[in-house]
């Protein structure tokens, strides 16, 4: 056993699920959301796939920097604001795309623009009530933008709030909103996400902006990622190092919160919360062996976990655990944490081995 967990990245899903985006919403252009390290999957992992991408979008200029040390050159949308105050890594940047929510921040690019023109977008807040400009005043922030020297409109962007619900009606009313706002003015339109992408053909407009569909988790809460025939670009997997008997009625972990319902082969996987591994993960939730399900059992410790290996009764130390990937979704393991894919994802420490499969 040379090492521990190891999450296997693979860029040839990325590209695959990419495909499904372009056929979903055909004829758009796709910024790739790649904030969090490409949701912990790596950008300098995945910059071959993400070349194929019109666009991507961050959160801070040190994942812009990230993403041209990885030789990414497209537009970038820069999602949120300088929080450090310094401008140095946007302004030597000339692809890079402020997105503009606040007064203070539009001041801010406005006083640099005469020396370093930029293109920008506006966001709306069309209700989700996070960042954002009331839809009224989208006509005096146009007009702002047209009459500031060295500033150049983008486009209009906001951002939806229940749209994995194919059934909430608040995103037909945040369309309704954006729509009228922005009726008599230019600007191409980008309010896609995920979900948007998957379930609600309104929003696509110009430029949709996936980010959890690339990485192969289902942004729907009624439709698995393999129904929407997305594919996982991670398979995190681990070793058995412990194969043990126990009697019926012996506890397993602290707290002795699970006991054996029977005599029963017990494994001890090497992953635990000290490698990102979700410490609150119940007994039950889903681990696999060759296919075999490898439920957990008792709690999830710092460097461990242990498993049920009824199923698998042929299983040796060195054997690898999925704890998702291919045969295990990560939304299934999400929903039995009771969290979601994207922290699954982002969570991994550095104790992690990351490889890219070259397939």
């Amino acid at each position: 056993m040379s090492e521990r967990a190891r999450a296997e990245i693979h860029p040839a899903a990325l590209r695959h699920n990419l495909t499904v985006v372009r056929r979903l919403a055909p004829g758009r252009r796709v910024y790739a959301a790649v904030k969090a390290d490409a949701y912990g999957h790596g950008v300098a992992r995945l910059a071959g796939a993400l070349a194929d991408a019109d666009g991507l979008a961050v959160a801070s200029l040190a994942e812009l920097q990230a993403l041209r040390t990885a030789g990414l050159t497209q537009p970038t949308v820069l999602l949120s604001d300088v929080l450090d105050g310094d401008l140095s890594a946007l302004t030597a940047d000339p692809e890079a795309e402020p997105l503009i929510f606040s007064t203070a921040q539009f001041d801010r690019l406005a006083a640099i623009a005469a020396e370093y023109p930029r293109r920008v977008w506006i966001k709306l807040d069309t209700g989700m009530h996070r960042l954002g400009f009331a839809p009224e005043q989208a006509a005096g922030l146009h007009q702002r933008v047209a009459a500031t020297p060295g500033l150049t409109l983008a486009g209009w962007m906001t951002h939806l709030g229940c749209a994995d619900d194919p059934d909430d009606p608040m995103t037909t009313q945040q369309v309704t909103f954006f729509d009228s706002a922005l009726a008599s003015l230019p600007g191409h339109r980008s309010i896609a996400n995920s979900a948007g992408i998957c379930a609600w053909p309104r929003t696509h407009a110009d430029l949709v902006r996936p980010g959890i569909m690339l990485y192969g988790g289902s942004p729907l809460l009624d439709r698995s990622a393999a129904d929407l025939g997305l594919k996982p670009a991670m398979t995190l997997t681990a070793p058995l190092i412990s194969c043990t008997e126990i009697a019926a009625g012996e506890p397993v972990g602290y707290g002795a919160t699970w006991r054996a319902p029977e005599t029963m082969p017990v494994g001890v996987v090497a992953i635990g919360y000290g490698d990102g591994y979700p410490r609150h993960a119940p007994s039950g939730t889903p681990a696999s062996l060759d296919g075999a399900p490898t439920p957990l059992v008792g709690r999830v410790s710092m460097d461990m976990l242990t498993v049920d290996l009824r199923r698998a009764p042929d299983a040796r130390v060195g054997d690898r655990v999925e704890l998702w990937g291919t045969d295990v979704p990560a939304d299934t393991v999400a929903r039995a944490a009771g969290t979601i894919a994207y922290e699954l994802f982002c969570r991994l420490t550095a104790r992690v081995n990351f490889r890219v499969d070259q397939g």
